[in-house]
């Protein structure tokens, strides 16, 4: 155990006194606050786009179908420019929009209005191929239209139709599983959220702290530091000496970010709103349903069972060209749960949600987001001790062929593979 805990802390300071890993942990925060004013920033300074409408339906729906246009995008209509507004057919009129909307016009794009059977129909004229943000307001628009064309010749009043159109709907949410055993309220969805963000947080740190280790033990191994190592410790310890150490890096930026997070929380506490008292009562009442135990144990036996796996990996490179293809692999099984994990947000109890739970190597991600959803006991404990039983042997298997990688000059292939399941080195 002191060898371990030796080898543990030289892997440790090893990062935590580079400069690099403290920039990089300030560094994330900042830039994920910076981008979310950036992105809001983007989409507030955004361009209003500038549209013409020619009306040639016959029924005089041109300044209502503006008037629409304008409502959800930032979209503004403007009256045809002479060359256009005097065109009573289609193709002089799409040949006019076609020259307003070069790059030397001084539109955005052209809506042309027809009659088509009983309904509209709409031609767009546009300055970009890509323009889909006009596109969907001119649809928008578009649509709502014919709809109150279609209810006004039904003989329902227009503005009995504008009431309805902008009446917001009121609908009241009610479980007998939330915290009042009534109504839904923030503080019962909140649960499901910080699910995710532990499953995505798992994600990044066995990307960030596994990649790591496998660094480590790649550099280590070409340096032929490893061989020293092994002959005053044995493989085991090594490997979980330095699996704990890069855990404890990993740990620390956990312990910053949660810092941060707790500094953000108490401000917005002091500002008022509903956010943080909700928050705070999502937490205890995690700790009360002891979800707290379930996603812990999810999280510490995913990190160490891809851990394992990227230190054995790591114990029989030495370039980065050769681990690239043995990670390629793993990465393309790590990219499974996050599309997965956006169905278990919706819909937790799907059939291939639960299914794919069952299976190690998505277990710590989908069933960290599916826990506070109420899955039943059977599930939660049957998947987290199938979980375990693969992770020990992961470990055995990876202790296996960090030894046997570690004094090996050979690269690794099918035959070392079963070499190794059978005992050999």
């Amino acid at each position: 155990m002191r060898r371990l805990l030796l080898i543990a802390r030289r892997e440790y300071l090893a990062y935590v006194r580079t400069v690099g890993f403290w920039l990089s942990l300030i560094a994330l925060p900042l830039v994920a606050v910076g981008s979310g004013f950036f992105i809001a920033a983007m989409e507030n300074s955004s361009e209003v786009r500038e549209i013409a409408v020619l009306d040639l339906s016959g029924a005089e729906v041109g300044p209502d179908f503006a008037a629409r246009l304008a409502v959800p995008n930032r979209v503004r209509a403007v009256p045809a420019p002479p060359g256009l507004a005097g065109q009573t057919e289609v193709p002089t009129a799409d040949a006019a929009a076609r020259d307003l909307v070069t790059d030397e016009g001084p539109l955005d794009g052209v809506v042309i209005l027809l009659q088509a059977e009983d309904r509209l129909a709409a031609r767009y004229w546009s300055a970009r191929t890509t323009d889909e943000r006009g596109q969907t307001a001119v649809s928008e628009a578009l649509s709502g239209l014919n709809r109150t064309r279609a209810l006004v010749a039904l003989g329902i009043d227009p503005a009995a139709i504008d009431r309805i159109d902008t009446a917001p709907p009121e609908v009241t949410v009610l479980s007998p599983a939330s915290a009042s055993g009534g109504e839904v309220s923030l503080q019962d969805r909140l649960p499901g959220l910080i699910g995710f963000i532990v499953a995505m947080t798992l994600w990044s740190l066995i990307l960030t702290g596994a990649s790591i280790l496998l660094n480590s033990v790649m550099e280590e191994k070409a340096n032929r530091v490893l061989e020293v190592l092994l002959s005053s410790a044995s493989a085991t310890e090594l490997l979980a000496g330095k699996i704990l150490g890069v855990a404890l890096v990993t740990l620390t930026v956990l312990l910053v970010w949660g810092g941060c997070g707790a500094v953000a929380l108490t401000y917005a506490a002091q500002q008022g709103g509903d956010f943080a008292p909700a928050l705070s009562g999502a937490l205890a009442g995690l700790g009360r349903d002891g979800l707290w135990f379930w996603l812990i144990a999810y999280f510490i036996g995913g990190y160490l069972m891809y851990a394992s796996v990227f230190a054995a990996i790591g114990s029989f490179c030495e370039t980065p060209r050769e681990a690239q293809t043995l990670i390629g692999p793993i990465m393309m099984v790590l990219v499974i749960p996050i599309f997965v994990l956006q169905i278990a947000m919706r819909d937790p109890d799907l059939a291939i949600v639960r299914s794919l739970s069952w299976v190690p190597f998505f277990t710590p991600f989908l069933m960290s987001a599916r826990a506070p959803s109420g899955p039943p006991l059977y599930e939660l404990a049957g998947t987290l001790a199938v979980m375990v039983a693969f992770t020990v042997l992961v470990v055995w298997l990876a202790a296996k062929a960090f030894r046997a990688g570690a004094l090996s000059t050979t690269k690794l292939d099918w035959k070392g593979i079963v070499g190794l399941i059978r005992g050999g080195s």
